[in-house]
């Protein structure tokens, strides 16, 4: 807060406002030589508008050191403030911190104070009002600073959300299919650089920002309802970076227990791609195995047999059909065994092993299949089908 206010004598306001444009350019002066980070801001264009700036704020400390108690002491000095909120803006959006700003204001202060303290002594100020105008000069300058750092943190805010908007759009774009030509744009809009792949993910919103924290600092999430998803999955999607050959490996670790859906890696423009395959993964109800994530890189022949659920459903029921009279008991039992034959190769003990019997009970049971198969167990045709119908895992 500025201190109460003292009027001036009019004598000593005249002078220190007769000083303004030396004491102006005094101050950028030094700013320039004490404060690096400006040294190529103030010069040309720039540096005469800082130096119109600096005069502004000069001459709004001088109507409020003359304003009297009656006024509105925040009124005389308000264009000075709003001065001070549009440099902190800029210095944001030119990427800059507010160290340097800040070092300004305070060589600002120290060199207006001298020459000002010098010119009001000598137009007659009293010396012991010295200390009360310096107690102004200061307390003025914390104003201009607080108001900057205001500025500052809201260009930062906005200028946060409007990116934000821009990477959402971006994977929207991505997730649609959207042309080269807009993708590119959209990476432009949204200061993303784009990687090599990307590859999709689907988990659910509640486990999405525990993800997000251990994945690359590029990877987009998708503000909208996934395309082609039921609206009430609550599920979120996001499109992690580069996440291919070793780097696929520490993302899977990253998503343990967070019941992802992971897509294979593709061109980042292809990204749709990816989404598209963990997204029908996801849909055919393939589960992990204990946390792991669904790896669709591991799961491609359940997804390949799985594409049309109607029609395995009717190959199962054509080919198994030999088994039709069994009770439900006695009919698992041998489409266990005949599922093992095949996937085994009919190699006994190995096929005991996995279904935790003895040999010869494998051997009764394939006796009991040739005699309901017949000689359709030799035919390559047949031994195709029944493969593909009972290879495929349950989802």
């Amino acid at each position: 807060m500025v201190p109460e206010l003292t009027t001036f004598a009019p004598g000593v306001v005249a002078a220190m406002r007769a000083e303004l444009p030396a004491v102006a350019e005094q101050t950028v002066a030094a700013i320039v030589v004490e404060v690096p980070g400006y040294t190529e801001a103030f010069r040309g264009d720039m540096g005469r508008a800082i130096e119109n700036a600096v005069q502004l704020a000069l001459g709004g400390f001088l109507e409020l050191a003359t304003a009297t108690s009656v006024a509105d002491p925040s009124r005389p000095i308000g264009p000075a403030l709003e001065g001070a909120y549009a440099l902190g803006r800029g210095e944001a959006r030119s990427g800059r911190s507010m160290d340097a700003l800040l070092a300004a204001y305070r060589v600002g202060a120290r060199v207006a104070w001298r020459h000002m303290s010098a010119t009001a002594v000598a137009a007659g100020m009293p010396v012991d009002s010295l200390a009360r105008f310096a107690e102004l000069v200061f307390a003025y300058i914390d104003q201009l600073s607080a108001s900057s750092v205001a500025g500052h943190a809201d260009q930062l805010a906005t200028s946060g959300r409007f990116r934000r908007r821009h990477l959402e759009r971006l994977a929207e774009l991505l997730l649609t299919g959207s042309p080269a030509y807009d993708l590119v744009a959209a990476a432009e809009r949204a200061d993303w650089t784009p990687p090599r792949t990307l590859t999709a993910v689907l988990l659910p919103e509640v486990r999405a920002r525990g993800a997000l924290g251990q994945l690359d600092a590029r990877t987009l999430q998708s503000g909208e309802d996934l395309p082609g998803a039921e609206p009430a999955a609550e599920r979120a999607v996001l499109l992690v970076p580069d996440a291919e050959g070793f780097a696929r490996a520490t993302l899977l670790r990253a998503l343990q227990g967070r019941e992802a859906v992971v897509g294979p890696p593709r061109p980042w423009q292809e990204a749709r791609a990816s989404y598209s395959r963990a997204l029908r993964a996801l849909q055919l109800g393939l589960r992990p195995d204990g946390d792991a994530p669904v790896d669709t890189e591991q799961r491609l022949a359940d997804l390949v047999l799985r594409a049309d659920g109607e029609a395995l459903a009717d190959l199962r029921a054509q080919v198994l059909a030999p088994l039709d009279g069994l009770g439900a008991g006695p009919r698992e039992k041998l489409v266990e065994t005949l599922r093992s034959w095949l996937l085994l190769h009919g190699r006994r003990e190995r096929i005991a092993a996995e279904l935790f019997v003895h040999p010869q009970t494998v051997r009764y049971r394939m006796g009991q299949l040739r005699e309901l198969f017949g000689s359709r167990l030799d035919d390559p045709q047949c031994v195709l089908e029944l493969t593909l119908a009972l290879a495929a895992r349950e989802p």
